[in-house]
């Protein structure tokens, strides 16, 4: 069977990476810094609701390391600010025919990796997952840890998908193939708009009517643009049904990636790319888009600063959003 190689072993990639080892696959796994140390020194613990589960995995810290195979399968597990660079990486290190899975939230990346390679795959990513600390992710998934939507960019599906799917659902993640896989992201999308108004206002804030006002506006601007898109939480009962967020013993959620990154001081955040989308659109069709165009400010000011969550009262968003 062929390996699979995730490029960015965090919260998502860590979870697949443990998941798929489990099972059974040839994982490598693609990482930096502390992260990678702690890997090749003692595998990958992943903490869930159900108890901890461990896996020992070969990972290396570049692709020009991973002696790319012609039937490797990529899994593309980085923040979008990173894409590019890892894009080129893979480029440099020999990837042409192999499939590229972008396991990734927003819309940018499919497009990004298209421009390199021409076996690209959009993936709707469900997995609720954080980044704990060198050696460790925790998911907070239950009963199921996360799910999948699968299929060609920008639209389609091949084998490749169908196999991808059998194997992940091997691995305990229910899947499926979809032939409009975009329009689940850009569902997804809409969720994610939410990820600065929590990391901003920190969890425990109600931001639920500033959010809606940001998901107001990008359906707007999307319906304009003729996008179309399906939430891919609620449009699925079954699927639905096995993934929820639960607690997991002994650890404090931060929230969203977003969140996680202000936490770590990770110097970047990946709002430019969620919220920054509908700004794009906004301004290529002349629709206004003010919420979604603060908040990319914001977040680029709080990165700037090494905020942490809950830097931003309520009151001053409600004053700049007219809420």
């Amino acid at each position: 069977m062929s390996r699979v190689v995730i490029l960015g072993v965090g919260a998502v990639g860590g979870t697949l990476a443990v998941a798929l080892t489990e099972a059974g696959e040839d994982v490598l796994g693609i990482a930096r810094g502390a992260q990678l140390e702690a890997i090749r020194a003692g595998g990958l613990t992943l903490r869930t609701a159900d108890g901890d589960r461990h896996a020992s995995f070969a990972c290396v810290a570049s692709p020009a390391e991973a002696q790319l195979r012609d039937d490797d399968v990529i899994f593309l597990c980085v923040k979008t600010q990173h894409t590019e660079a890892a894009l080129m990486q893979l480029r440099d290190a020999g990837l042409r025919d192999q499939h590229v899975f972008c396991f990734q939230n927003g819309v940018e990346n499919e497009r990004l990796a298209l421009r390199y390679f021409h076996n690209v795959h959009g993936v709707t990513v469900m997995l609720p997952a954080d980044f704990v600390q060198p050696g460790e992710v925790v998911c907070y998934g239950a009963p199921c840890i996360g799910s999948f939507d699968i299929g060609r960019f920008p639209a389609g599906s091949d084998a490749a998908d169908a196999a991808l799917v059998a194997r992940l659902e091997a691995a305990g993640f229910p899947s499926a193939v979809r032939e409009a896989v975009m329009q689940r992201k850009y569902g997804k999308l809409l969720m994610n708009l939410g990820n600065i108004v929590g990391a901003a206002l920190g969890e425990e804030i109600d931001g639920t009517a500033v959010t809606a006002a940001l998901k107001a506006e990008a359906e707007a601007v999307m319906a304009k643009a003729g996008i179309a898109w399906s939430d891919p939480a609620e449009d699925d009962d079954k699927r639905a049904a096995q993934l929820k967020i639960v607690e997991v013993p002994g650890v404090t959620r931060v929230g969203s990636s977003t969140a996680q990154s202000l936490a770590r001081g990770a110097g970047s955040v990946e709002t430019d790319y969620l919220n920054g989308e509908v700004s794009l659109l906004g301004r290529q069709l002349g629709v206004a888009t003010p919420g979604n165009d603060w908040f990319t400010q914001l977040a680029a000011r709080l990165v700037r600063n090494g905020a942490a969550p809950g830097a931003v009262t309520l009151a001053e968003v409600e004053a700049a959003l007219g809420l």
